[in-house]
């Protein structure tokens, strides 16, 4: 893969940037930018449960994600208009939840449902990685209002990233056109105890060994790392701001 977007090495994220309390409504809010892939995720808190979990004292977050008509070069219909939702959209939603809810104590935080809505913006490879990442920090503000810093449920950090084998070499972050032509991709979601919350890896045209994904996991992992101390720079500069 030469020349890579931003002018990156191999073991490079693109630029990231997240913004947090964007929106002014929501309980939590960031606009996460990584590279050219740019997410809206917000949160929202209700004071109930679905009914299977009422009465039981716990707690649920789930993940709405969706993607604006013009976020990709060719205009895409809403998936409203459609009637139904795509099985990547409903992949992508229950793995937002998934990885979120692994990063707090659902007994704490009462029974209340989390609602995360990510909106893509504007695509460029990456919107579930991106999505988990900029998701955790709206789901951080959202809990600051309801939970003293020593009472929060929210016990760890997640966040996620992409990496990818072309032609034996390992790249870390992959857009759009470095996934399409990738001989392996995978999906790392990592909590910032060092524990695994998924690992989505495919071999697209040849398979892989296992030391490669040995090493993919591990450039993964070091970016993941990065994203964490992005994450709490974002959070205390908006507590600096309040």
């Amino acid at each position: 893969m030469p020349n890579r977007s931003h002018n990156r090495s191999n073991n490079d994220m693109r630029p990231v940037h997240i913004e947090p309390g964007y929106l002014k409504n929501a309980n939590g809010s960031a606009l996460i930018s990584m590279g050219d892939t740019q997410v809206l995720c917000a949160a929202t808190i209700e004071d109930n449960v679905p009914r299977w979990l009422r009465g039981q004292g716990s707690g649920w977050i789930t993940a709405e994600y969706g993607m604006l008509p013009q976020s990709t070069n060719t205009r895409g219909n809403r998936e409203a208009v459609r009637g139904k939702q795509s099985g990547r959209t409903q992949e992508i939603q229950r793995l937002i939840g998934r990885s979120l809810r692994n990063a707090i104590d659902m007994t704490s935080l009462g029974e209340r449902t989390i609602i995360i809505d990510c909106d893509v913006l504007q695509a460029d490879g990456g919107t579930r990685t991106a999505s988990i990442t900029g998701a955790w920090v709206a789901l951080a503000i959202a809990l600051e209002s309801l939970f003293p810093k020593e009472n929060s449920p929210l016990h760890s950090q997640v966040a996620a990233i992409s990496v990818g084998l072309s032609s034996n070499q390992i790249f870390l972050d992959l857009d759009y056109r470095e996934d399409s032509s990738a001989d392996v991709d995978f999906n790392l979601v990592m909590l910032s105890n060092g524990h695994l919350v998924e690992v989505q890896g495919t071999a697209e045209s040849k398979p892989f060994e296992i030391e490669q994904m040995n090493n993919m996991i591990a450039l993964a992992s070091k970016g993941i790392s990065d994203l964490f101390k992005i994450q709490r720079e974002s959070i205390i500069g908006w507590q600096n701001g309040k």
